[in-house]
């Protein structure tokens, strides 16, 4: 994967990513909305720092590092990668809470049509926003959609202080040992 010029990333502003989805995954981990780096090279969580596919490998869901530009074997695996909010933006809160609670609805409709066993919002502040779930913790929400559990994660990215690469592994070993159904 080329590193995109500063160009190249200011032109990705509202560009979207394709879904990597299929029916009945595993899990699908729902982003809040591409940013521009992702979007100018065209692969879901893919700005370099972003600790998306490390949390991965290091839950257990991957038996290797992959890189952005291979998001599709995901698939194989049993996962796939959409977003809220399909637009890319600098930052995430760029984002109308209006666009928020569409892009909710839309992803609704998405996670009706494909069926995945768990879908997992990696965000928990756009989550508590776009959900109507203000007091909403990370983890297993109460609320499903049809039959898809919900799952709400720390995001992944490198912005965020909050959560470090092990604690983020931690989190997402929880997703996967309820996947399992071998608790951890």
């Amino acid at each position: 994967m080329n590193k995109p010029t500063r160009d190249e990333i200011r032109k990705a502003v509202n560009r979207q990513l394709h879904d990597v989805i299929a029916p009945k995954l595993s899990v699908l981990f729902c982003g809040i909305n591409p940013g521009l780096y992702s979007a100018a090279v065209g692969h879901n969580f893919a700005r370099p720092g972003n600790r998306f596919w490390p949390a991965l490998l290091g839950a257990g869901f991957t038996d290797r590092l992959l890189s952005p530009e291979e998001e599709r074997k995901l698939i194989a695996y049993g996962y796939g990668i959409t977003n809220i909010v399909e637009r890319a933006t600098a930052r995430a809160d760029e984002l109308e809470k209006e666009e928020l609670l569409r892009g909710a609805q839309s992803l609704a409709r998405k996670v009706l049509r494909y069926g995945p066993l768990v879908l997992a919002i990696v965000g928990i502040t756009a989550y508590r926003t776009a959900f109507h779930k203000p007091t909403a913790q990370i983890g297993l929400q109460k609320e499903t959609i049809g039959t898809t559990v919900v799952w709400v994660l720390p995001n992944p990215s490198g912005l965020n202080a909050h959560h470090q690469l092990p604690d983020l592994i931690r989190h997402f070993q929880k997703l996967r040992s309820y996947v399992s159904g071998r608790p951890l």
